[in-house]
């Protein structure tokens, strides 16, 4: 999946425009840890990137481009369509559709099933203030009920919105999750959080590691194939302001 973000390995960028019906506008980047060419497509936004390492010709990287240009487009029509978080949308709260309607106050608030939020131009921001909100007290007791099942402490709980993983755990027991897992069946929001609770006893992926997972969370291959198959539809919300009207 496409990491937005630079890491300290990549370089400066430039955007090239793919030809055809329609153009597609592709980030291209050297990657000091490269050693070939590198095409992805998020499925979350439909944004195309090339890496290619330091050594390579950058005409050789456009021809690479072209000769799969067939699998880009192919790939970007499978891309879920940009989502916007507005008054009018069904918003998924905890794996259900809620409608999103004009509130009052100057917070979104979510009541008898709906989500309401004062119109105006910060109607996405005040849904993801909400949307935080409702993903940490969840995540926060997912994560106490899981520790606690296994004897082990944990450290901070942060919440972010990374497009790469829906969580993660440092070596100091610090865990990080996306807010946006308030938007899946709770089931799977609380897969994630034994998870990464797991990593707090094994930092890695081994059976071992596995097999506590799946002693905290039984249906664990279910929920992974649940994020595989619809994760991406969760990335696709955005939450951005609106533009302001030109005057």
């Amino acid at each position: 999946m496409y990491l937005a973000a630079h890491s300290p390995a990549t370089t400066a960028a430039s955007i090239h425009l793919l030809p055809g019906d329609p153009p597609v506008e592709v980030l291209v980047r050297r990657n000091a840890r490269a050693k070939r060419f590198s095409l992805r497509v998020s499925r979350s936004d439909g944004r195309v990137s090339l890496s290619l390492p330091m050594w390579a010709p950058e005409a050789e990287a456009l021809a690479f481009l072209r000769e799969r240009e067939a699998w880009v487009r192919q790939h970007l029509d499978q891309a879920p369509g940009v989502q916007q978080a507005r008054i009018g949308a069904e918003l998924p709260i905890c794996g259900v559709l809620r409608p999103v309607v004009a509130g009052t106050g100057r917070a979104a608030r979510f009541f008898d099933g709906a989500l309401h939020v004062p119109p105006g131009p910060r109607e996405g921001p005040r849904l993801k203030a909400l949307l935080g909100a409702m993903a940490r007290d969840r995540l926060t007791a997912a994560v106490a009920h899981h520790a606690q099942a296994i004897g082990k402490g944990h450290g901070r709980i942060t919440l972010r919105d990374p497009r790469s993983r829906w969580g993660s755990c440092s070596a100091k027991g610090d865990l990080m999750f996306s807010w946006r897992l308030i938007m899946a069946p709770p089931e799977v929001l609380d897969y994630v959080a034994a998870h990464e609770v797991a990593h707090l006893v094994e930092m890695n992926h081994s059976a071992r590691f596995w097999a506590l997972c799946k002693h905290l969370s039984p249906k664990t291959d279910d929920y992974r194939r649940w994020m595989r198959a619809h994760g991406a539809d969760l990335l696709a919300w955005r939450f951005d302001a609106k533009d302001q009207p030109q005057c």
